[in-house]
């Protein structure tokens, strides 16, 4: 069996990941063992190799780290173990043999860097002012942001799916609906893409995209890299290949035809990334060229062994008449308010009693929106139950203390005076004044608790910011505190910190007249440790948000620089003025950065992008349908919120726009509207399944008549509601 490759087929927590292991652990026993009678199978390496010639793989970056420890533990440490996902090690590949593609493409020989995606955007935004504004009203998208998300989209489409970006336009004039957009549109949108990448190639600048397209057009058809990568890999291990990109199977195909030998695994049930970067059709194919192996459905404290088809049947065929299971109950509202109030007392109750832990409970949601985040939170923290929202992306201005970051920024550097007004200025007062204190404990043998207390509060920082405040463009400044005619009734304590805040702002003021500050990046580092850190422990979200905020910052100024250093040494060919930077003041580079947090762009997540001990955390986790899914979690209990929604069977923001037009078997001619209803039908499905297959007791359906907006929630799982058991209970305010 070690000579032949394998395809592990099952469902959700059938074992796949395990069966893996024990493959692994068999190669890696292989290759130790002097006695193995297939030594000529052992992964072999080249003199002086040091990294492993077994090639891991993994959907994504969390599963990349379980699956690292899962197969560390199965064999005791003895093998190097490096994993990867597919985007990752294409990123890795392309930067170690960038020399071979300066070669190729004849390119400025200077070292790669990526942009990050809030960077891409804008960057890109810039290059395209020109047919941004030609083309505004055909261009799909609402808003300027969107139009320019949805083309660059189309780019890393094409690059992950093996398509050329100069077929794009060929490809969306056949894949939509002319009403929809004409060839002269998609001529255009294709003719930007090129631009594009052709800019940022000059530069030195990467995105998925170009990375995703130099991978499989420019190295892996190259006979230099093949070599080296034949040489370096004799074995393939990949977990969860229904989430990989397409040319993750041209990969995989090449490393076979070298004799290679494989370890796949594939869920049906799966196809998460359907409708991002993922073509599982395509990489169902490997199969053929394996040994395939399916596993049984799991038995034991699982309810997707008795419920899911069930489930499937009530939602396929609404008419027919079949019950729940106890273990599926219903909790049903009028009003969306009532609905998370309920919701919120059943677990509090059930925590409470002792039935179930809060590591054990998750809240599933089509989408999470900032009411119901904020209320289920809000109430869990009074009651002392701690909250974990799963892979939270929220615009880092939405964090009070990067606002008030910024606003410290405009008041730093001359020229921002725009950037900054009276509320942004009292806001920045209460939150740089936060101080330790000590909470006396409620009685003889507890603790006291320490946290942190504005020592100007919101009245106080009112008055301050409305009379001592003086608004300028150039140069705005916070006056004496004695400019307040009643100062003296601000308390001392505020008049302190006030001061505090004045003097710390003056010094950096004078600094940077002197041109002794390198950047705002150390203005922003100086900042934190003076005003936020106060010598403890920051909770994980705020920690989270700072470390978010100086991750872009550095990377922004890595790319500024990048751009200046271009144009310094020799200029290049470029049609467009707006992304000459040599002579930009530094204050104007700072203003773009305020004003592109500002525009609500979600950054990047921070790394490490979860808790060091996520199961261990002892909180309820709040999710999407597609964050659960695809971190691939289990929970004894799950509430799934606004069970009645019609968003349950729709990609939403998991499917990026024309994404099934770059799929290996597009039918090459417009969706009709048969076909997306197949497809969401389909999506349901395999939702009903994986999600089921990852909870052990209960199901909650929670349902509000009525959606958030007001109007009425008739969605497909409307059908499993009345057939499930309703849990009555009484609202109550907690």
């Amino acid at each position: 069996m070690l000579n032949n490759s394998i395809w592990i087929i099952g469902s959700t927590r059938s074992g796949k990941t395990t069966r893996l292991a024990l493959q692994f652990q068999q190669w890696v026993a292989q290759g130790l063992s002097k006695s193995s009678p297939h030594r000529t199978l052992a992964p072999r390496r080249r003199p002086r190799q040091r990294t492993p010639a077994i090639l891991v793989f993994a959907a994504n970056d969390d599963n990349r780290r379980d699956l690292a420890q899962q197969l560390t533990t199965t064999i005791q440490g003895r093998y190097p173990i490096i994993a990867k996902t597919p985007l990752g090690f294409f990123q890795d590949e392309v930067i170690l043999f960038w020399p071979l593609l300066i070669r190729r493409l004849n390119l400025r020989a200077q070292f790669p860097l990526r942009l990050r995606p809030e960077t891409e955007q804008e960057l890109a935004t810039e290059l395209w002012h020109l047919s941004l504004e030609k083309w505004h009203l055909q261009l799909p998208g609402a808003n300027e942001s969107l139009k320019v998300r949805r083309i660059l989209d189309l780019l890393q489409l094409a690059a992950i799916s093996g398509t050329r970006v100069e077929d794009i336009p060929t490809i969306l004039q056949q894949g939509i609906l002319e009403e929809e957009g004409t060839a002269e549109l998609w001529d255009a949108v294709g003719q930007m893409l090129i631009d594009w990448r052709h800019w940022c190639l000059e530069r030195g600048l990467l995105t998925y995209g170009i990375i995703c397209e130099l991978y499989w057009r420019e190295l892996l058809v190259d006979s230099t890299y093949q070599e080296h990568l034949k040489q370096r890999y004799r074995a393939v291990l990949a977990d969860d290949v229904d989430d990989y990109p397409a040319i993750a199977g041209d990969l995989f195909e090449y490393l076979l035809d070298q004799g290679a030998v494989g370890a796949f695994s594939y869920n049906p049930d799966g196809k998460v990334r359907l409708g991002l970067n993922a073509d599982p059709n395509y990489l169902e194919s490997l199969a053929s060229r394996c040994v395939v192996e399916t596993l049984d459905t799991p038995t034991g404290n699982s309810l997707s062994e008795t419920l899911a088809e069930v489930a499937v049947e009530l939602v396929s065929e609404p008419m027919v008449l079949t019950g729940l299971p106890e273990s599926v109950q219903s909790i049903q509202t009028t009003g969306r308010p009532a609905l998370l109030q309920q919701t919120a007392q059943v677990i509090v109750e059930a925590v409470k009693s002792g039935g179930v832990q809060p590591q054990d409970i998750t809240i599933i949601a089509p989408g999470l929106d900032a009411i119901a985040r904020y209320t289920l939170t809000d109430i869990f923290t009074r009651q002392g139950i701690p909250v974990e929202p799963l892979n939270d992306q929220r615009p880092l201005i939405s964090s009070p203390l990067i606002r008030a970051l910024l606003t410290l920024l405009a008041l730093v550097y001359p020229g921002l005076g725009r950037l900054v007004d009276r509320d942004a200025v009292a806001e920045m007062l209460v939150v740089l004044s936060q101080k330790q204190e000590n909470i006396a404990p409620s009685n003889e043998d507890a603790q006291g608790n320490t946290i942190l207390v504005p020592h100007i509060d919101p009245v106080r920082a009112g008055l301050l910011a409305d009379y001592c405040y003086s608004p300028s463009l150039e140069q705005p400044r916070l006056l004496p505190v004695e400019s307040f005619p009643r100062w003296d009734r601000l308390g001392h304590r505020a008049s302190t910190a006030y001061l505090e805040i004045v003097q710390w702002l003056e010094l950096q003021r004078s600094l940077s007249l002197q041109h002794l500050l390198p950047s705002c990046i150390v203005v922003l580092d100086r900042a934190i440790q003076k005003f936020l850190w106060n010598g403890s422990n920051l909770p994980y979200d705020q920690l989270s948000a700072l470390r978010e905020l100086m991750e872009t910052a550095q990377h922004y100024w890595e790319v500024d620089g990048r751009l200046r250093q271009i144009l310094t040494l020799a200029p290049v060919s470029d049609s467009s003025t707006a992304l000459q930077r040599r002579d930009t003041p530094t204050h104007t580079t700072i203003g773009k950065f305020i004003q592109l947090l500002r525009r609500g762009t979600v950054t990047a997540n921070p790394y490490p992008v979860r808790r060091l001990n996520p199961t261990t955390s002892g909180a309820v986790t709040l999710a999407t349908i597609f964050q659960y899914r695809a971190s691939r979690r289990f929970h004894r209990w799950q509430f799934w919120l606004d069970a009645g929604s019609p968003l349950w069977n729709k990609g939403g923001a998991a499917t990026l726009f024309g994404a099934n037009l770059f799929l290996k078997d597009w039918s090459g001619r417009p969706s009709t509207e048969e076909d997306k209803l197949e497809a969401d039908e389909q999506r349901l499905q395999r939702i009903l399944r994986d999600l089921l297959g990852r909870t052990g007791e209960r199901v909650y359906l929670c349902h509000s008549d009525l959606a958030v907006n007001g109007t009425e929630q008739v969605g497909p799982l409307l059908t499993l509601v009345h057939a499930s058991v309703s849990l009555t209970t009484e609202a109550v305010a907690f």
